[in-house]
């Protein structure tokens, strides 16, 4: 069985976070080492390791990430600003805890492309 991860943790409010956003399928909190001035983790409730392993079953989850980030954005007040999703795969992607999360940046001008 896989170790339960950081990510996992945080949703079963094992570990505190500073939480944003949550619902029945996901959780939104604020990064703890931020790469802009505004830096979401949007992650789902269920345990899928990263995008290249979402099954056809994962579509509305991974939807709802998406259409989530954008209304915290909006309700933020920095969506009309702009903001960027990003969503990292394996070690060479730049994923650092094996638990699909999408990155809500904003607070900034983001340049292109990115490191």
């Amino acid at each position: 069985m896989a170790e339960t991860t950081l990510f996992e943790k945080i949703c079963a409010k094992e570990i505190p976070a500073a939480i944003v956003h949550e619902d029945d399928l996901c959780v939104c909190f604020k990064d703890i080492s931020p790469q802009a001035p505004i830096h979401y983790l949007v992650i789902p409730r269920k345990p899928i390791p990263r995008v290249g392993e979402a099954g056809p079953e994962d579509q509305s989850v991974l939807g709802h990430l998406l259409l989530t980030a954008s209304q915290i954005a909006k309700n933020e007040g920095f969506s009309d600003n702009g903001f960027r999703l990003v969503i990292n795969n394996g070690p060479d992607g730049g994923e650092a805890v094996p638990h699909l999360h999408v990155h809500l940046l904003a607070g900034r001008p983001l340049k292109w492309p990115p490191g």
